[in-house]
């Protein structure tokens, strides 16, 4: 039997995150999660920490953490996000702050620290979570779509920067999934995303982790600075 390995995810408390964390801790790895908010699940091995993924100090504290309690990180899945629909002029600068801190800085001080640790024990896999919003330049999610198109620049750099210490650094960009991060898109916008798409459907979990237990499979250590959008965009 494989050795369980400890895996850290952003935004577990619910979507996609959570759907996560239950997989890996269903597979017998140990998850770490995170969000802003308390969890109101328990999984066997599993453990929940409360920040701002934007926040350094607290983000330091975390790996910290990881440190102490498992001496080493297998992997990272990016999944922490927020999103606003909004026309560009009628969009307020704090929303744009907040967008590109969680997003962008949240993502990127998880890279960092996660690639410290993942070095000193003998490499990684990282996840970072996109969206096909990028790809379409959906228009009134101009930020969002930029944010997230910052993400996968990063994703590809990272992988070249990191690929000497064994670590790979991937993305996948879900299509429209019925989550609370489209709660407030109107339906039909949801639905003329989805008939630009070859396969016209909305996304499901099970696709979104499909790709991440691809990324994640220690068997993919040739596959490395890739975004992989869902549903044919």
């Amino acid at each position: 039997m494989a050795e369980a390995r400890v895996i850290l995810i952003t935004g577990a408390r619910k979507g996609i995150g959570r759907a996560l964390a239950e997989h890996y801790c269903g597979r017998g790895d140990r998850v770490v999660g995170c969000s802003r908010k308390a969890v109101d699940f328990e999984l066997e091995g599993y453990e929940h920490h409360r920040l701002d993924v934007a926040d350094e100090a607290a983000v330091h504290e975390l790996f910290q953490a990881v440190r102490t309690n498992h001496g080493r990180l297998d992997g990272l899945i990016n999944n922490a996000g927020v999103a606003s629909m909004n026309h560009v002029l009628l969009t307020p600068l704090d929303t744009v702050r907040r967008i590109i801190e969680t997003n962008l800085v949240g993502t990127f001080l998880f890279c960092r620290e996660a690639a410290r640790l993942m070095r000193t024990s003998g490499g990684g896999r990282i996840v970072n979570l996109t969206t096909v919003a990028a790809r379409l330049h959906l228009e009134g999610e101009a930020v969002y779509a930029a944010s997230k198109a910052a993400v996968e620049s990063l994703t590809v750099t990272l992988a070249h920067e990191l690929a000497s210490m064994n670590i790979t650094v991937n993305a996948v960009g879900p299509t429209p999934i019925e989550t609370d991060l489209v709660r407030n898109v109107p339906r039909e916008k949801l639905e003329a995303i989805v008939a630009r798409q070859a396969i016209q459907r909305f996304g499901e979990l099970r696709d979104v982790l499909n790709v991440v237990d691809f990324f994640m499979d220690p068997a993919s250590d040739f596959v490395t600075g890739q975004v992989l959008y869902l549903g044919g965009v």
